[in-house]
């Protein structure tokens, strides 16, 4: 990436930054956490477990700071390469961090030592997630098991759905970032193009339209994207992957009528997202078992 001259100008002397990882089990609320942070829908969120496959670079700029935030998959015990491909991105994510937040749904009695050991000794913030759900004096047990286990430099009880001490959080991880200059300029909010962002949109829809195995044996790729001049609409191209026959019948639907929801939703969503009209045309693919074919996984962009 190409930067200006004036990149690195105006930068005061105790301006800090640092990359932020987020990390837990699936469906700890880390998406949710990192766009209420920024401010900015750049994670997909859902229902379902292992909705986030990518490690999604969020940027938090201020005159003083910036921070990196990077939300990453759940961790998980690897069932096929896909989940290696996502752990690997997790383990990236943590070796690149200034500062991990360690997240826990506070309803949930039990450290998540599974997750716990994969963190190493970075500097850590526990974070209790949901705590909406439960009276905080209830969390006091589960507090004193994890800081029985590890060191926690803050512990910080969050509710993302009512917005309880995200200004809290957000101040405490600009207090803790290392000094030095920018990384990326300051009206940067992610380096994801546009179309990894298309992409995603389109998946959430599958995820939120259809159940079961359908949603987990999905990848969307885009194959066109152009943008376009005067008072025509942007043109996207996307066709969404699927590993059987019988997969694509169910998301296609009868008449085409359940790919044709998801198409339009999705690019309402694409349209507030690039803030332009967007015509949009998607088609399905089946490529068998891509999960487990190194060589797709590696074209879908999950290991370099």
């Amino acid at each position: 990436m190409e930067q200006s001259s004036s990149f690195f100008e105006d930068i005061p002397d105790d301006h800090t930054s640092g990359y932020v990882a987020i990390v837990g089990k699936p469906n700890v609320g880390k998406s949710t956490l990192m766009n209420a942070l920024l401010g900015e829908k750049l994670s997909i969120v859902t229902r379902k477990p292992q909705t986030t496959r990518h490690r999604v670079i969020g940027i938090h700029s201020g005159p003083e700071h910036q921070a990196i935030f990077l939300d990453t998959p759940g961790i998980i015990e690897p069932r096929y390469e896909l989940h290696e491909a996502m752990m690997g991105q997790v383990q990236g994510a943590i070796r690149d961090a200034d500062l991990l937040l360690f997240l826990h749904e506070a309803p949930q009695e039990h450290p998540d030592t599974q997750s716990l050991d994969q963190i190493g000794e970075t500097p850590a913030f526990l974070i209790l997630t949901k705590m909406d759900l439960i009276p905080q004096d209830e969390v006091l047990p589960l507090v004193e098991s994890y800081t029985d286990l590890r060191a926690f430099d803050e512990v910080v009880p969050t509710s993302a759905h009512e917005g309880r001490n995200l200004q809290t959080l957000l101040n405490l991880v600009l207090d803790t970032l290392p000094q030095g200059p920018p990384f990326y300029p300051k009206e940067m909010i992610s380096e994801h193009p546009e179309r990894f962002f298309v992409a995603e949109i389109i998946r959430e829809k599958v995820y939120q339209y259809y159940h079961q195995e359908i949603p987990y044996s999905v990848q969307v790729n885009i194959v066109t994207y152009e943008e376009r001049s005067g008072d025509e609409k942007d043109y996207v191209d996307a066709e969404i992957i699927v590993m059987e026959e019988s997969h694509k019948g169910i998301l296609i639907g009868e008449g085409g009528k359940a790919l044709k929801k998801v198409g339009m939703t999705a690019r309402k969503d694409i349209e507030a997202f690039v803030d332009r009209p967007v015509y949009l045309n998607l088609h399905v693919k089946v490529q068998e078992n891509w999960r487990d074919r190194e060589r797709l996984l590696r074209s879908y962009g999950y290991r370099s």
